[in-house]
């Protein structure tokens, strides 16, 4: 295949799928907070944070991790400032002791950290700003998890990225993402080239999902899957492992995940399926490999049609991209994995994302439970929905930014009203 779109795959999976402890985006906050701190030089006396809506709607109702069982935009940023380690990237929060959380509870209390809704900026964004007496430092993250945009000290500016065209691997190399070209890289790549990265999704993935059936997160999703549907059917445990999974991170569990996209509830469901599938058949660990290569490319796909943010609900991508990898356990081709696509997005395209919280558990469950069925249908009976069918185009490449389309830009005012009617209180 041609070199230049082999190399761009191999560089997107070895620098998106990366570890995050706890739900991305109060880890974020903790982040700007910490890298805030480590700016500033001292503790400070007073914080304020300013986010997007989307941030806003991610971090209000789900558990920060090592909080034990906090949650909120301040309680993120207090124990980022608290005793976040802003070198561990997404891993912020990993070291945080019992006299953490209690310091974190303290200033709670006494009205350490403001938070306030950032109008017109981009659907990621949070700024945090650290006072010590005269002396401040501000911190801007924008796009992108990890994506430090602005450093301030004492109103000096000492990084700024804001109106550059930032060098980022996952937008540089999206356009080349297709349908054809990730199969034939899936079909052709030296494992080599991305067996670490893709053993450590199995590895921390599998981990968490295990945590998320034994342990007490959430209302346990992936247990009653177990419970009220046949645990012996392999459908029935692809779902229960990709719902428990987000039983225990939503919950505020500190494993780690992979994440996809920037989003860990799309790495563990993109990946977790398709991991049951291959035990259920007794594939060659290469085989695995290779189908979570092809899993993890066709979600990156359609998330790059949808930006990272937005009122359309990341587990559909990641359902549908399930259903893609489980198919090329099968011995899928390109016209069962352009199949898979449009049967899952015809079905369940359009789910909206109204946060980060316990109910992810029961959508991804959903998601990948569609994925499945479009699968069997698009691969064991051939069949597809056609051009012409709601959003459904002419092949699956089209289907992907049709619906992207519509989530990205359709769905605008629905994200806004989303975010106003979680706001509202006592009704």
């Amino acid at each position: 295949m041609d070199q230049n779109v082999y190399d761009a795959y191999v560089q997107l999976l070895n620098t998106e799928l990366q570890p995050a402890l706890g739900c991305t985006e109060p880890i974020a906050i903790a982040y700007a907070a910490a890298k805030a701190r480590e700016v500033l030089g001292v503790m400070p006396k007073k914080i304020s944070v300013s986010c997007s809506g989307n941030i806003v709607k991610n971090v209000q109702s789900v558990v920060v991790p090592n909080s034990e069982g906090l949650r909120g935009i301040d309680v993120a940023a207090i124990l980022g400032t608290v005793a976040g380690n802003a070198l561990s990237g997404l891993e912020v929060l990993k070291d945080i002791k019992g006299e953490d959380v209690q310091k974190t509870r303290e200033l709670l209390e006494e009205g350490f950290c403001t938070c306030m809704l950032a109008d017109n900026e981009s659907n990621l964004f949070i700024r945090v700003l650290a006072i010590s007496g005269a002396d401040s430092a501000a911190v801007e993250i924008t796009d992108h998890h990890t994506n430090i945009t602005l450093i301030e000290r004492n109103g000096k500016t000492l990084l700024s990225k804001t109106g550059e065209i930032k060098e980022d691997l996952f937008e540089k190399y999206a356009g080349y993402l297709n349908v054809r070209d990730i199969l034939e890289f899936v079909d052709e790549v030296d494992l080599d080239d991305i067996k670490a990265v893709l053993d450590r999704e199995i590895d921390y993935n599998s981990a968490i999902s295990r945590e998320g059936l034994t342990g007490n997160w959430g209302i346990g999703v992936g247990k009653s899957l177990l419970k009220y549907y046949d645990c012996k059917d392999v459908r029935t445990r692809a779902c229960a492992s990709a719902a428990a999974g987000s039983d225990a991170r939503m919950g505020g569990c500190s494993l780690p995940v992979i994440i996809n996209s920037g989003s860990g509830n799309q790495g563990m469901t993109l990946s977790l399926p398709v991991i049951e599938y291959a035990k259920e058949l007794n594939s060659k660990h290469d085989q695995l490999l290779r189908s979570l290569a092809l899993s993890n490319l066709i979600s990156m796909q359609e998330k790059s049609h949808l930006g990272s943010l937005s009122a359309f609900c990341g587990a559909v991508c990641a359902g549908t991209a399930a259903g893609c990898g489980i198919a090329y356990l099968h011995g899928g081709r390109e016209q069962d994995i352009s199949n898979v696509i449009t049967n899952c997005l015809a079905d369940i395209g359009g789910v909206v994302c109204d946060g980060a919280k316990a109910s992810c558990a029961s959508k991804i469950a959903t998601a990948v439970k569609s994925g499945i069925f479009a699968f069997e249908m698009g691969m064991k009976d051939n069949k597809s929905f056609q051009n012409g069918d709601g959003l459904v185009k002419s092949n699956a490449d089209n289907t992907i930014k049709s619906f992207g389309r519509m989530g990205k830009i359709g769905m605008k005012p629905t994200d806004l009203e989303i975010l106003n009617i979680m706001l509202e209180k006592d009704i």
